[in-house]
C-alpha cells in the first residue's frame, strides 16, 4: 500500500461509518462503553470492521473514540488496561484491513469538558490520558491518527501535542464539530481552527458528527479556502436523531447524503465518510452514487399525590385557551420561534400582525433542535403587552429538573398564557453550545401530568397551590406512514395523562392529514396538522433529511426541483401549499402553521387568505 498521505493526495479516499450505530443495531445497550468491546465481544468488532471494508471502505477507524483513562474510568496506575483496549482495537481494524485498507486510530475527546472551574481542568493530565492511548495505537500498526468530535480547540491542541511528542512522522487528522455557521460550540471560526491545528502539527483537518450534512457544508464553505494546502475530511451525521421505541434513528438517506458529499468534494474534502446514524449500507450507496476512483438519565414516572385526582375535565373545561377560541371558524395557530440573538421586535411585530389578519394563537417554541434562542416565556409576556393575541408556550423536559419545570408552569400562569405545549425536547447532543446535556426528569407525558395536577390545583407532592391553573394543554404527534401504531399509542398515554389538543409535525399530504384524522378520531382531542410552507427545494431536501418526524413526499420535492430559481420554487411551493390548506379545511380540526425559518410574513399570507377565502366557516 503506498503511503497514506500520498493515497490522499492522488485521489478522494472513502472511510466508514458509526461503529456505535452497528453495535447499537446488533442488540448493544445505548449507554454501554462500547470500547471495552474490543476486549468483551472482539467478534462483533470484527464483524462491524469486516461489514465496512465489505460495503467499499478503503479506510476504516479503531473502535478506541472514548477509550482514554477518563471515559474508562481508569485511574493512574491502572494504565495498562487503557494500553489493553487501544492495542486490541488496532489490532481488530487491522486483521479487517488486510493489505488493502488504511486503518485510522481513532482518539475522541477526554469527556473533562474544559469550561469548568480551573482547578478541575488538568491540562498536564489530559495530554498524558491521550498520550497512553495514541502511544498504544501506534504500537498497534494503525497507518495515521484521527483525533475526531472535539468541540474545545484548547483540547485539540492536547491531543495533536501528545501525538507529536510520540511521533514526528506519522500522518495525523484533526476533526472538530461545527454546529451552526462553521462555528465551533465555542465559537472559533472553521478556517482559524484548521490553522491552529496545522501549525500544532496536524496534516490534515476536517469535520464530524454535528448537525448533520448542511451545517457541514456551512463549515466547509470556510475550510475550502485552505483547499490544496491541506487534506480535509468530511464524516456527517445521518441527520439529527429522534428516539423511537428506546432506539436512536437517524432521517438522514444515503442518496442525500451523497449529494452533500459530493458538495464537500468540490469544496476540498479528501477523505469522506459518515459518523452517528450511518452504517455499512449508507457507505456502499456513498460508493456507487460517488463514484469515487478506485446517559441519558431515567425518566420519573408522575404521578400527583393527594388522594385520588379529579377527573380529567373538571378543574378547567378544556383549557382558557379552547374554550376562547371562536366558535364560527377553524381556528388557526401560527408558530414563531423566539431570535437567536436579543432584539425581539420583528417576532413581536410578526406575532402583532398574525393576530391582526385573524391568527387565533401564537405558539411560542423552545429551543428547538436544541439550538440557543431567547427564553420563550419572556417573549410570550412581550407579546401579551402588545396585543391580545393568546400564547401557547412550549416547554421541554429537557432543559430543567422537575423542580424548576413546576416553576415554569407556576410562572406561566402568573404571565397570563392560555396554553402549554408539552414536549420532550430534542436530544441535547445536538445543541449549538459547549457542555449541553439534557434533564430529562420528566418527558412529555410527565409534562401533561404536571400541568394537570396544576389545573387540579396540586403539585407533583399533591401539595395545594392555593388555585387552579387553566392552561389548555397540548402534545405533539409525528405521523409515521409506514408504522403508526406507535405513536398513536403514545398519543393516546397522552390524552390518557390529560392533553386537550395536538399539533402534529408538518404534512405535507391530504391523504397524510386524512388518515391522521382517522388514526386519532377516537381521541377527545382537537387536532391541528402542522402546515409548513416551504420556501425552495434545498429547504423541502433539508427537512425530509435532517429533521426528525418530517417526511416530505418525493413528488413534491421533484416538483420543485423542476424550477432553477428559488423565487420560482418558492411560487411552486405556496400554490401546493394554498391547494392543500383549500383540501383539507373541511375535514380538519383547526390549521397550525409553522412559520419557515421564522418568516412570519410567508404565515401571514396564508392566515389572510384562509379568512378572505371563508374557507374557515364552520
Amino acid at each position: 500500500m503506498r503511503d497514506f498521505g500520498d493515497a490522499l493526495g492522488d485521489r478522494v479516499l472513502l472511510g466508514d461509518g458509526a461503529l456505535g450505530t452497528y453495535f447499537f443495531d446488533q442488540g448493544i445497550a445505548l449507554g454501554e462503553n462500547t470500547d471495552l468491546l474490543n476486549l468483551s465481544d472482539p467478534e462483533l468488532v470484527l464483524a462491524a470492521h469486516e461489514e465496512y471494508v465489505r460495503a467499499g471502505s478503503e479506510v476504516i477507524e479503531t473502535n478506541t473514540f472514548g477509550a482514554n483513562p477518563f471515559k474508562l474510568g481508569i485511574k493512574e496506575h491502572e494504565a495498562s488496561v487503557v494500553k489493553e483496549v487501544n492495542a486490541a482495537g488496532a489490532r481488530l481494524a487491522r486483521k479487517a484491513a488486510g493489505d488493502s485498507v488504511y486503518v485510522g486510530g481513532s482518539v475522541g475527546p477526554s469527556g473533562l469538558f474544559p469550561l469548568k472551574e480551573e482547578d478541575c481542568w488538568d491540562a498536564g493530565a489530559v495530554q498524558e490520558g491521550f498520550s497512553i492511548q495514541i502511544e498504544a495505537l501506534l504500537d498497534g500498526g494503525v497507518d495515521f491518527l484521527v483525533l475526531e468530535t472535539f468541540s474545545c480547540l484548547e483540547e485539540l491542541m492536547l491531543a495533536i501535542r501528545a501525538a507529536r511528542a510520540l511521533s514526528s512522522g506519522v500522518f495525523l487528522f484533526a476533526q472538530m464539530v461545527f454546529p451552526s455557521k462553521g462555528l465551533s460550540a465555542e465559537g472559533f471560526d472553521a478556517a482559524l481552527c484548521a490553522e491552529e491545528a496545522r501549525r500544532a502539527g496536524a496534516n490534515g483537518f476536517g469535520s464530524n458528527c454535528g448537525r448533520g450534512v448542511r451545517s457541514m457544508i456551512e463549515a466547509f464553505s470556510k475550510l475550502s479556502r485552505l483547499k490544496g494546502s491541506m487534506p480535509l475530511s468530511a464524516f456527517p451525521n445521518a441527520g439529527l436523531p429522534e428516539s423511537v421505541g428506546g432506539r436512536m434513528v437517524y432521517p438522514a438517506q444515503p442518496a442525500y447524503m451523497a449529494r452533500g458529499l459530493a458538495e464537500m468534494i468540490k469544496l476540498g474534502a479528501r477523505l469522506v465518510g459518515g459518523c452517528c446514524g450511518t452504517t455499512p449500507h449508507h457507505i456502499s450507496e456513498f460508493k456507487k452514487l460517488l463514484r469515487l476512483r478506485p446517559p441519558r438519565r431515567s425518566r420519573i414516572e408522575v404521578t400527583p399525590g393527594g388522594g385520588e385526582p379529579a377527573p380529567r375535565g373538571e378543574a378547567a373545561g378544556r383549557g382558557a385557551l379552547l374554550d376562547g377560541l371562536v366558535k364560527e371558524r377553524i381556528p388557526v395557530f401560527v408558530e414563531l420561534d423566539p431570535p437567536m440573538h436579543l432584539d425581539v421586535d420583528g417576532v413581536v411585530e410578526g406575532a402583532v400582525a398574525l393576530r391582526r389578519a385573524g391568527a387565533d394563537a401564537i405558539t411560542i417554541a423552545e429551543n428547538p433542535l436544541a439550538i440557543l434562542r431567547c427564553d420563550n416565556l419572556a417573549l410570550a409576556a412581550k407579546i401579551r403587552e402588545r396585543c391580545d393575541a393568546p400564547v401557547v408556550l412550549h416547554m421541554t423536559g429537557r432543559d430543567r429538573n422537575v423542580l424548576a419545570l413546576q416553576g415554569r408552569v407556576m410562572a406561566a400562569h402568573l404571565f397570563g398564557i392560555e396554553g402549554i405545549l408539552a414536549i420532550t425536547g430534542d436530544p441535547a447532543a445536538a445543541s449549538d453550545q459547549p457542555g449541553v446535556s439534557g434533564v430529562f426528569d420528566l418527558d412529555s407525558i410527565g409534562l401533561v401530568k404536571t400541568v394537570s395536577g396544576f389545573n387540579r390545583g396540586v403539585n407533583l407532592a399533591g401539595r395545594p397551590v392555593q388555585g387552579r391553573t387553566k392552561f389548555s394543554i397540548g402534545v405533539a404527534f409525528s405521523y409515521r406512514p409506514a408504522n403508526p401504531g406507535l405513536q398513536v399509542k403514545r398519543l393516546e398515554r397522552k390524552v390518557d395523562a390529560g392533553a386537550h389538543f395536538v399539533l402534529t409535525q408538518p404534512l405535507f399530504s391530504a391523504g397524510h392529514i386524512e388518515a391522521v384524522m382517522e388514526l386519532t378520531s377516537h381521541l377527545d382531542v382537537t387536532l391541528f396538522p402542522g402546515i409548513f410552507p416551504l420556501i425552495s427545494a434545498r429547504n423541502a431536501e433539508f427537512l425530509h433529511n435532517e429533521v426528525p418526524g418530517i417526511s416530505v413526499p418525493k413528488e413534491l420535492r421533484d416538483r420543485l426541483w423542476m424550477y432553477d430559481a428559488v423565487e420560482d420554487q418558492r411560487k411552486a411551493a405556496r400554490e401546493f401549499t394554498w391547494e392543500l390548506v383549500e383540501r383539507v379545511c373541511p375535514h380538519v380540526d383547526g390549521l397550525y402553521l409553522i412559520s419557515p425559518l421564522n418568516k412570519w410574513d410567508v404565515a401571514l399570507d396564508l392566515v389572510s387568505r384562509v379568512r378572505a377565502s371563508g374557507l374557515d366557516r364552520r
